[in-house]
């Protein structure tokens, strides 16, 4: 293992996903070199990362990761097949690959880390010690690359968060299904039980607090495990009357998601079997305990809501190119009755 690495020099994989390119520009805009990791280099460069150095790879490959990684102090594992697909053929070998490339260089790894690990017995609220009872494949999948990173015995980050919303999340992502991208906003669908808490993160605020963390290295456990709060609503469906609000549009209708045509198709149609699984973390609540960041960081990065909105909503083309909150002004406080 070599220790020569540069202080300020992150390699991601998975930088042209929606958590990937938001880490890369936060530790851009913090001064950090990146490199990123992609079969496709070329077209990946031709996005709108464009600072990033792209390396040509696969994530499949440890040889390609270990080579990417040469003196690096960060690896983000942002790899996250689209939709699901083949999850578990490619999680863990891609997970495999990070562990290498860390063991080889002496540098940590960032996992971001969902809420997927936790089953209907860890309680309302969750600390970085709940008990991790997954009943979903994909939440076994979660556990196990996790155990695998501590196994290693590889310096970790993981950073846990709920669901994800803001710029480059795509139309397959839960916010993404409660507007129609491309399109104006004329209702809003919420996929969970009136009444019951959900956690959201918004991927700046959280991509903010991860670059944040990954530069307090000395102070770090080996492996380090932190809860991100984000924006917590008490009853799930304000995040809908947010969107409304948000387009100027309150008195139009929250809408239920499609969930008897899920269960319908769900035979049939692959992806809907794997949003079925996940259904029960829109039945209940399940807030994240983010205490103990707050306390290693003083506070937790947090945009007011209505801005996350806007700029979420902007990103999935449902606003107008010069809405006033895409810009970050001001509007008053979302009510709650």
């Amino acid at each position: 293992m070599t220790h020569d690495l540069d202080p300020k020099t992150a390699l991601v994989i998975g930088a042209t996903g929606g958590v990937g390119s938001a880490v890369a520009r936060a530790l851009i805009a913090r001064g950090w070199r990146v490199k990123a990791l992609n079969r496709n280099p070329e077209r990946a460069a031709s996005g709108d990362l464009k600072s990033a150095e792209w390396i040509k790879g696969d994530a499949m490959q440890a040889e390609d990761v270990v080579a990417a990684a040469r003196g690096v102090r960060l690896i983000v594992h942002a790899a996250n097949p689209p939709g699901y697909k083949d999850w578990d053929t490619l999680i863990i070998p891609m997970m495999e690959s990070s562990i290498a490339a860390a063991k080889a260089t002496g540098a940590r790894i960032l996992l971001p880390g969902n809420v997927y690990n936790y089953g209907p017995d860890a309680g309302a609220v969750v600390t970085e010690t709940s008990p991790e009872h997954p009943v979903t494949r994909k939440g076994k999948l979660r556990v196990e690359m996790e155990r695998r990173l501590q196994a290693s015995d590889v310096k970790t980050l993981i950073v846990r968060a709920g669901d994800f919303f803001g710029p480059g999340i795509t139309a397959n992502s839960w916010f993404g299904q409660m507007v129609t991208p491309g399109k104006p906003v004329r209702s809003a669908i919420y996929p969970g039980v009136r009444g019951v808490g959900h956690a959201w993160a918004y991927l700046p605020d959280l991509a903010e607090t991860m670059a944040r963390l990954v530069e307090q290295e000395d102070r770090l456990e080996t492996h380090a495990v932190f809860n991100f709060g984000g924006h917590w609503f008490d009853r799930g469906e304000d995040m809908a009357r947010a969107i409304l609000r948000v387009a100027e549009q309150p008195e139009r209708k929250i809408r239920g998601f499609i969930w008897p045509l899920v269960v319908m198709a769900s035979p049939a149609v692959p992806m809907f079997r794997e949003i079925l699984e996940m259904r029960y973390l829109w039945r209940r609540p399940l807030r994240l305990d983010n205490r103990k960041l707050v306390a290693f960081l003083g506070d937790e990065p947090h945009t007011p809501v209505e801005c996350a909105v806007a700029r979420a909503l902007d990103a999935l083309g449902c606003l107008p190119a010069e809405w006033p909150l895409v810009a970050g002004a001001a509007i008053p406080a979302m009510q709650r009755a």
